[in-house]
């Protein structure tokens, strides 16, 4: 297999069986260019590249310390849980991941207001996410609430789950879509459907809409979210437009709070 392109220290793009793939591997590119052969020993996952484009993406635009943290928890969750996890969760949860130390190292810390629940209801996948917290503590020297493990757990439980209704699936997906289109007319920007942004935002809305369907309130500290209102009042406006849209369209009513990670969602998704 040789290097068509070098995405990080421990990911490169090769060309294998005529088809573009991604191989992972620890220091897989080290000392090598392109058209250098991969030694196949450094491989420890392929993935179809066609398939896997926003992984290609997000390996291009995160720390890749945070991508190796995310696959050492993925494969400690398979092994803990002795299920295989939806390929997937490997896009959602590095990137969730790589956010939740960037909101940590700039000071914010969002509580889980399912976390007593997310204890009782899904222990296996919650001690992953203290495991997880505690490998994020030993390798980046970064102490994460335990809120966070709650985060990861519902993460890991969503890529175990199969089926769903899919009448609500299909309404939800509708609000989400509306949701998203309030975004991009309130900011006049075209919104890429295949950036990791948009993966973040829409992952957010749906979680937002269950909270808010069994209102469950996803709670921010006050002092936090006044803060997130000053910091970002551009992005906080449109936060409340989409509120908006949720109440008048589809009579779904999302608390105060949730617009406080609705606005962190927008932010992200703003011109530089």
């Amino acid at each position: 297999m040789k290097i068509r392109q070098i995405l990080n220290n421990n990911a490169v793009i090769v060309m294998d069986q005529g088809e573009e793939k991604i191989a992972v591997g620890s220091g897989v590119s080290f000392d090598k260019r392109k058209n250098d052969v991969v030694n196949p020993k450094k491989i420890e996952k392929l993935f179809v590249l066609k398939e896997n484009e926003k992984l290609q993406q997000l390996l291009l635009r995160i720390p890749e310390e945070h991508f190796t943290l995310s696959e050492k928890i993925i494969d400690y969750a398979e092994k803990q849980l002795d299920t295989e996890l939806n390929d997937h969760i490997r896009v959602q949860l590095a990137d969730h991941i790589s956010f939740a130390i960037e909101r940590e190292q700039n000071g914010i810390q969002l509580k889980n207001a399912l976390l007593r629940e997310i204890k009782v209801l899904y222990r296996q996948e919650f001690d992953v996410g203290l495991w997880a917290i505690q490998l994020i503590k030993e390798k980046m020297e970064i102490k994460m609430p335990v809120d966070e493990a709650a985060f990861i757990a519902l993460y890991i439980h969503t890529m175990k789950s199969k089926g769903g209704d899919i009448h609500e699936t299909v309404r939800q997906t509708t609000m989400i879509q509306k949701m998203v289109q309030v975004i991009s007319d309130f900011l006049s920007i075209t919104i890429d459907a295949t950036d990791i942004s948009y993966d973040r935002l829409v992952t957010h809305l749906q979680f937002a809409l269950m909270r808010a369907k069994y209102q469950d309130s996803h709670v921010m500290d006050q002092e936090m979210f006044e803060m997130i209102k000053q910091k970002y009042p551009i992005s906080y406006q449109c936060a409340k437009q989409v509120a908006e849209e949720a109440a008048v369209s589809f009579g779904i009513i999302l608390p105060e709070e949730e617009l406080g990670y609705i606005t962190l969602h927008i932010e992200r998704l703003r011109p530089n």
